[in-house]
């Protein structure tokens, strides 16, 4: 049996808040999850993530399904995961999006 990252008991989801210039617009990503929210300003978009988040978690307990916790992340917000956290954003990255910030949210508690 395979050993997944995320339980019900103890998990966490990686999340990016970045703005995108070609659209003028804020996202937040939820990247374990693969959700993704927009909004008018960074902290609006976070927010919307953060709900998003708290729901999804929501349903998969009351369903009982436990995989849903650990999708692999869409590459491209991996990719901007890494390189902000090596700080080596590549020019053709940096130029379209911009990340305000980044972190990690126990979903223990969600």
């Amino acid at each position: 049996m395979v050993k997944l990252k995320n339980s019900f008991q103890k998990s966490t989801v990686r999340y990016l808040v970045y703005h995108d210039r070609e659209d003028k617009a804020w996202y937040a990503v939820g990247l374990e999850l693969n959700i993704v929210r927009a909004g008018d300003s960074a902290l609006e978009a976070l927010l919307y993530l953060f709900e998003a988040i708290e729901g999804y978690i929501e349903s998969a307990r009351e369903l009982k399904i436990e995989n849903v916790l650990n999708q692999k992340p869409i590459e491209t917000y991996e990719t901007m995961w890494d390189e902000f956290m090596t700080n080596q954003t590549k020019e053709s990255v940096n130029r379209t999006k911009e990340i305000y910030t980044r972190g990690e949210l126990s979903l223990s508690s969600a």
